[in-house]
């Protein structure tokens, strides 16, 4: 069937914060309008400033964002046809997507089917199997109650302890558990089914063997309606917190042999999902064999897709935006190349000797970013930004290239000790100490990297001078005199 063209003019970004911000730039760059939408809480934030136009959809933080109808309404009244999600809120809800679909507005992502049945972990397990691809052995959805225990204990008992129990439409790291013994089942089964339940309105939840101390490895892909479909080659996102990501590398060092299969692995499981638009297949691997295995695939831009824009030139959001005018795509696989090494880092306001504490409420006294070659900031955070308390507690996105593996470490801890930030505790040191850790310079680590390295935590406390400094010079223009002269 030959595919219909569709022109975009307008789009709504129903987002905030930094990818708001982001995608907002790659549509003015293609002519089109941006359009934001905004909670409340939101209504002094830089990305409404640098839209086309910005409408309020409501006074309930994290909850507007959310609301279907509400974004709809916003692209009805703004003359916006086409919607980017983003990542997070209704970005992987499929629903959402059906509700676009149906009203005539392009949705810039996957269509709803195929976000139901990738986000459902279950299935999208069996579509991977069918196309071939190496899976960790799981459970199909638990029954409720009673039943649902036998079913995991026999499990257990056949692949053996550890063992992973996830939510079946999980994400972000939430609903998952790694079980040691039958007793820790018995506890954290309804535990994290009613965690599901909170989280993704959906109490679906399975087991899974666990690969001990895996890497955790990506796959980006780009899928258009013509049946055209490309690698973007890999990141490394072993190093987490929480199943969380902090730092993501590209490529990932692998062996040539193990990559090219991991590459058709990822295409062919997406050909069979029949996937369009960007996507991220993610595998286990082994870290002493090689070995890989499918864990899930997102259907949504990633947070980490600076490190793969950085190292292939290619502009996701753009290619994400003329997949979905109907454009075939004009990428060819041998023109993707991924020269160098970048690394992405998160500069949250958190407190990494807490257990990362978000740092909400607090204003930044001092912001100077870094800058020079092969240094890429995605934020929108100033000096005098004060850090919600509503929201999550990303600033900003540093993403660094250079020639190796070498000069990018290099590059990461220049960017990083000239990155000033004064007011909340950051990630800035806690990821200047990974810099100098030896197993980090080798190139050697998985996702039990923090609990193995315990010793990063250690860094000092104390203020720099230069901080210091800038802060006193900061507060001597607030207040038009020397606070400390006599």
């Amino acid at each position: 069937m030959p595919v219909k063209l569709k022109k975009i003019n307008k789009v709504l970004i129903a987002n905030r914060g930094e990818i708001a911000l982001r995608i907002g730039r790659t549509v003015k760059e293609l002519g089109l309008k941006a359009i934001a939408v905004y909670e409340k809480a939101d209504s002094e934030s830089h990305f409404i400033r640098l839209a086309d136009d910005a409408i309020m959809i409501g006074d309930r933080p994290r909850k507007e964002y959310l609301d279907i109808e509400k974004i709809l309404w916003a692209a009805r009244k703004s003359g916006a046809d086409a919607i980017h999600p983003g990542y997070g809120f209704l970005s992987e809800n499929a629903d959402f997507s059906a509700a676009c679909e149906k009203a005539g507005i392009i949705f810039i992502g996957p269509p709803p089917q195929i976000i139901r049945d990738m986000g459902n972990k279950v299935v999208a397990r069996k579509i991977m199997e069918n196309a071939r691809v190496l899976t960790v052995p799981g459970t199909e959805d638990l029954a409720p109650g009673d039943e649902g225990l036998k079913q995991a204990t026999s499990f257990a008992d056949k692949y053996g302890y550890p063992v992973m129990l996830k939510a079946s439409s999980g994400g972000g790291g939430r609903g998952i558990r790694k079980i040691k013994n039958e007793e820790e089942l018995k506890i954290q089964l309804p535990l994290v089914r009613m965690e599901t339940l909170t989280a993704f309105n959906d109490d679906r939840i399975y087991l899974e063997k666990c690969i001990e101390s895996p890497r955790h490895i990506e796959i980006q892909i780009l899928a258009d309606h013509h049946g055209n479909i490309i690698h973007l080659g890999s990141r490394d996102c072993s190093i987490q917190r929480r199943h969380q990501k902090l730092l993501e590398i590209a490529p990932a060092d692998l062996p040539a042999d193990v990559l090219g299969a991991m590459y058709d692995a990822a295409i062919r499981g997406a050909r069979a999902a029949g996937y369009i638009n960007a996507g991220t297949v993610e595998f286990l691997v082994d870290s002493k064999t090689n070995e890989f295995w499918f864990m899930e695939m997102n259907t949504r831009l990633q947070v980490e897709h600076t490190v793969t824009e950085e190292l292939t030139g290619i502009d996701i959001v753009r290619q994400q935006i003329k997949i979905a005018e109907g454009d075939a795509l004009d990428i060819a696989a041998n023109r993707v190349h991924m020269m160098g090494k970048a690394i992405q880092v998160r500069i949250n306001a958190e407190d990494p000797k807490n257990n990362f504490m978000p740092e909400g409420g607090k204003t930044l006294e001092v912001y100077q970013s870094p800058g020079g070659p092969g240094v890429r900031l995605d934020g929108v955070v100033y000096q005098g930004y004060r850090i919600p308390t509503d929201y999550d507690s990303l600033m900003v996105k540093m993403t660094v290239r250079g020639y190796d593996w070498e000069q990018t470490i290099q590059r990461l801890k220049r960017s990083l000790n000239n990155f000033l930030i004064v007011g909340p505790k950051t990630t800035i040191p806690f990821y200047l100490a990974i810099c100098d850790e030896p197993d980090f310079i080798a190139g050697k680590f998985d996702t039990g990297y923090l609990e193995t390295h315990e010793e990063i935590f250690n860094y000092p406390e104390q203020e720099r001078e230069v901080a210091k400094l800038t802060r006193l010079i900061a507060e001597i223009h607030a207040r038009k005199m020397n606070p400390y002269a006599y």
